[in-house]
């Protein structure tokens, strides 16, 4: 189970995690949230977690576009 768990958490966008240092909640319980309001409202926060996920992946690429770095 363990090994589950960090082939996910390593793969996952963040989402969750980034979430709750922003509003200093704990992750584990904003990741139950997310699972149990996605089985009640037949997957409508799934939604909002992609859209938040591709948003964070924009930011990040325009960030690296105007702080280019030379070497990686």
């Amino acid at each position: 189970m363990e090994k589950l768990k960090l082939f996910f958490e390593e793969r996952a966008f963040g989402v969750c995690s980034r979430l709750g240092e922003k509003l200093h909640f704990p992750i584990d319980s904003i990741r139950l949230f997310f699972i149990y309001s996605s089985f009640v409202t037949l997957g409508s926060p799934i939604i909002i977690y992609v859209s938040m996920a591709m948003m964070m992946k924009i930011r990040k690429y325009f960030r690296k576009m105007n702080n280019p770095v030379l070497f990686d």
